[in-house]
């Protein structure tokens, strides 16, 4: 399967069909189970709180969650950054964002909002001093191009945490994975050319998978922006 390179508009936004498919594609199916996101956010919330861990937030940050659903980790990065920060989430599914929206009007956070756009070419007021993104950068049409917009919005020396699920690395349960990318293309637009480690290892300086669960389907990459002094 050949993965066309998006073409671009003169403010940056990808043109190119197989782009557009695919983003309006992920609109379709999250809007769907936006109703039942609930399961993914009880079963997956351990890997998402050790995910949030690595963040290592202090209050006053300000943090950046990339396709935030509905709001599954808002209530823990607003109390990691506290009153004086920001939370600041983006969404590409109405569904979702409106449910996110309704999360943080239930709460009354006033330091918490929410972006309908394409985290891959969103470009957002100020710099951020951490990101995470749980479960949707395998879902990006351009995933190089999302984990760059991420670099370019943070400030230097910040991290970029990354839960994701991807086919069985090694081990004979390989072999499931001709069936298991089936079965992620269908339930969450799962982008079968996207390559989020290897994203992340060449875009920023930094880039560690520190935590793989089932059978290494599941894993969190640590990436980090150095700082210009830095060698």
């Amino acid at each position: 399967m050949v993965n066309e390179s998006p073409s671009s508009t003169a403010d940056g936004r990808s043109t190119g069909a197989a782009y557009q498919n695919h983003l309006e594609r992920s609109r379709t199916v999250w809007n769907r189970w936006s109703d039942y996101y609930a399961m993914s956010e009880r079963d997956l919330e351990p890997m998402r709180e050790a995910a949030m861990d690595d963040l290592a937030l202090e209050r006053g940050d300000r943090v950046l969650d990339i396709g935030c659903g509905p709001g599954v980790n808002l209530e823990r990065l607003r109390d990691d950054v506290g009153e004086t920060g920001t939370v600041v989430a983006v969404d590409y599914s109405p569904e979702m964002v409106a449910k996110a929206r309704d999360r943080i009007e239930r709460h009354g956070w006033k330091n918490v909002e929410v972006h309908l756009d394409d985290a891959t070419t969103i470009d957002l007021e100020g710099r951020f001093d951490a990101a995470i993104a749980t479960l949707s950068m395998s879902v990006m049409p351009d995933v190089r191009a999302a984990v760059e917009n991420v670099h370019r919005l943070l400030v230097p020396g910040s991290p970029f945490v990354v839960f994701d699920i991807g086919g069985v690395p090694e081990g004979p349960a390989r072999l499931a994975n001709p069936f298991l990318r089936r079965f992620l293309r269908w339930y969450a637009n799962w982008n079968p050319d996207g390559d989020v480690p290897g994203s992340l290892s060449a875009v920023f300086e930094e880039s560690e998978i520190v935590d793989t669960y089932l059978v290494g389907t599941c894993y969190t990459v640590i990436a980090r922006k150095h700082s210009p002094d830095r060698s």
